[in-house]
């Protein structure tokens, strides 16, 4: 009777030590700071973004895969987006995985998941990379999207010059008693993006 009482015992503890590191967990990662730092290695068809502009107009020539991928309804864009999580707390924040969704102008172009333990130091700062890979075809086959890229890629630098807006969102999980556990909800990173951001 005494070890059914103390493996009862022990249980309970164990679970609410569980519930006590969780709940410190999810108040350091509210109280992170996430910000995009940059967008880099971008290519459409296997062509670098950069390429696309010559003497500040749309080169659309330079991509010598996009006709066939219109064709074939498969146009292939990577990116690589450098996330920075700061925590100001005196917690750890460990993130074992997250869901992401990036938008351009409100617009959701990509989502996934990266599985990666994520592990920040009270007072410290990491960068994550996210990795996009995707089929850009609907978005290029759109001709309002089409112009909004066209506009930012050919903008002139100054107060004219074109902005667009690239929101991520990110849910994180972390583990807890050996299951991980989802954040209710996603914080959300806006950034502006101009042609000197993309092609600096």
């Amino acid at each position: 009777m005494r070890k059914i009482l103390f493996v009862c015992m022990t249980f309970l503890i164990v679970c609410g030590c569980g519930v006590n590191k969780q709940a410190q967990q999810i108040a350091a990662l509210e109280k992170c700071s996430y910000k995009l730092l940059s967008a880099e290695q971008i290519t459409v068809g296997g062509t670098d973004v950069s390429n696309l502009v010559n003497m500040e107009k749309l080169n659309v020539a330079s991509l010598p895969g996009l006709a066939l991928g219109l064709l074939t309804q498969d146009v292939p864009l990577k990116a690589k987006l450098n996330l920075e999580i700061k925590n100001p707390t005196s917690t750890a924040a460990a993130i074992n995985n997250f869901e992401y969704q990036v938008l351009i102008n409100n617009q959701e172009l990509a989502t996934g998941l990266v599985d990666q333990l994520v592990d920040v130091q009270p007072g410290g700062t990491t960068v994550v990379p996210v990795n996009i890979n995707l089929n850009a075809y609907r978005f290029i086959s759109n001709k309002q999207v089409m112009q909004d890229i066209a506009k930012l890629l050919q903008s002139d630098s100054g107060a004219t010059e074109t902005k667009g807006l690239l929101t991520v969102k990110i849910k994180p999980s972390i583990k807890v008693a050996g299951a991980l556990v989802k954040y209710p909800g996603f914080f959300t990173i806006n950034k502006e993006i101009t042609r000197k951001m993309l092609f600096k």
